[in-house]
């Protein structure tokens, strides 16, 4: 059952901060998405290189040279299949 808890605490943490981008018209300077996001730094730069790595957060640099962060959309799928498990969640009282 702990493994279970464990994993789904990840996949939330996950949805909040690719939510939190999308709410902020979907570009974020990472200090912000940090702050929003309620985390360690050390647990920040943790999910936030597994979102780069794998494809669903990109960072882009404006040309004042300052770094922002938006979904891909890998990120807004991963939004919206989240939000069909919530309801599925709910709809069975789990």
């Amino acid at each position: 059952m702990d493994k279970i808890r464990r994993r789904r605490d990840r996949l939330e943490v996950v949805y909040d901060i690719l939510k939190i981008i999308r709410q902020h018209h979907n570009s974020i300077k990472p200090t912000p998405l940090l702050r929003y996001s309620n985390l360690s730094s050390q647990s920040f730069s943790e999910y936030l290189s597994e979102l780069l790595e794998k494809g669903f957060v990109k960072e882009i640099t404006d040309e004042k040279g300052k770094k922002f962060l938006t979904l891909t959309d890998k990120g807004f799928r991963y939004l919206e299949k989240y939000k069909l498990i919530l309801g599925f969640i709910e709809e069975f009282e789990l």
